[in-house]
């Protein structure tokens, strides 16, 4: 179950970033996109929590700022026009090696 709670830590990881992208703008702050970030980080924050009672502090860590990292590094290329290298797409890929590492070398 810590490893369930672990992967939903990381997507709500997600929220944050794009609540702060959309709710500040050129003119002005947007109090629900701010209000959702606050949530999402929140909700990450406590769900990491969770899956630290049993999987090690480290490895919780590393895996819930990499599910986060990959999953906002594909969000901001499909719906934010950032860049889709393929040396993007390479480095990205060293990260997702590192967390199925992470979860193989774990008890």
């Amino acid at each position: 179950m810590a490893w369930i709670y672990l992967l939903l830590a990381g997507v709500f990881e997600w929220g944050w970033p794009i609540g702060l992208k959309l709710g500040v703008t050129a003119t002005g702050y947007d109090l629900l996109w701010l209000s959702f970030a606050g949530v999402a980080m929140f909700t990450s924050g406590y769900l990491l929590l969770l899956a630290q009672r049993t999987i090690p502090m480290g490895t919780a860590y590393a895996v819930w700022t990499g599910i986060g990292a990959v999953g906002t590094f594909l969000l901001g290329i499909l719906f934010f026009g950032d860049a889709a290298t393929l040396q993007r797409f390479f480095f990205i890929g060293l990260i997702v090696v590192g967390i199925v590492g992470l979860k193989m070398a774990s008890k």
